[in-house]
């Protein structure tokens, strides 16, 4: 008897090892991090914006300015897959209804004048319906 339970407890984590392994739900339930995830991650986000960019006509300067955080490598071959595509189906771009960076209008600020230090500023009644007064 003892042989056999020694034998169970011998085999029981041999068998649950490549469940546990490659089981991608146990790493997002303990929120393990996965660089390969992560990296393929920022790779296609790279890739939709310069995609985007591309559509809407931005240049890549442009494009790498406005997302500092975004790997280049990935917005250009985003940008690129892009421009061809647009090419081969002889698309027009999409122009962009954010303005550009330096399009941005400067507007001053208007003057607010500061509350007087003796001034008491009263809340606002409160109505609650169907409460009496």
């Amino acid at each position: 008897m003892s042989l056999r339970i020694m034998s169970v407890k011998r085999l029981l984590p041999i068998l649950l090892f490549p469940l546990l392994t490659g089981c991608e739900f146990l790493y997002e339930l303990l929120e393990i991090p996965d660089p390969k995830k992560e990296a393929a991650m920022q790779e296609a986000e790279g890739r939709a914006i310069g995609s985007a960019c591309r559509h809407t006509g931005r240049s890549l300067e442009d494009c790498y300015v406005i997302n500092p955080g975004a790997p280049k490598a990935a917005i250009f071959d985003g940008w690129r897959e892009m421009n061809d595509y647009m090419l081969m189906n002889q698309m027009e771009v999409v122009p962009s209804q954010i303005p550009q960076p330096g399009e941005i209008p400067h507007r001053p600020r208007p003057q607010v004048p500061p509350p007087a230090a003796n001034e008491v500023i009263e809340p606002p009644e409160v109505i609650v319906p169907g409460m009496a007064q």
